[in-house]
């Protein structure tokens, strides 16, 4: 959804201060590389898919069963590709000076629900709303 006149007139106008307060931290954000890294992944699997689905192709034209399972093969492979991310984010910090400081991410276990199974969770909710509905 693109954004209205005034909201993208806002939006530059924070753009601007930020340039103006903290030059040093605002060049850090304008080339965010794992964006452009994830653009690339995103085009190399489509690409990949795309040659997946010629081969599938080709296979049914040629009759060829196993030029079909390949092709199969490299457009799931190709669709993996584009839709997983290339590498674990960092958070940061920025300090006083203007450095950044990059911290590693904590994996938090997952904790188990005490509420019972997927099935008991479900027919609760169920429950909870024929009673709110009046039914």
């Amino acid at each position: 959804m693109p954004l209205s006149e005034h909201e993208q007139h806002l939006l530059d106008q924070m753009e601007q201060a930020l340039y103006d307060e903290d030059p040093k931290f605002a060049s850090h954000m304008v080339g965010d590389p794992s964006r452009q890294r994830t653009r690339r992944r995103m085009i190399i699997g489509g690409l990949v898919l795309v040659v997946g689905l010629g081969l599938v192709v080709l296979g049914v034209v040629s009759q060829q069963i196993w030029l079909g399972g390949i092709g199969f093969a490299v457009m799931v492979a190709g669709g993996g590709y584009a839709v997983t991310p290339g590498h674990k984010r960092t958070l940061g910090s920025v300090g006083d000076d203007g450095q950044v400081t990059l911290h590693q991410e904590q994996s938090k276990p997952k904790k188990r629900s005490s509420s019972g199974t997927f099935m008991e969770r479900i027919e609760q909710r169920w429950d909870r709303r024929r009673g709110q509905d009046g039914w």
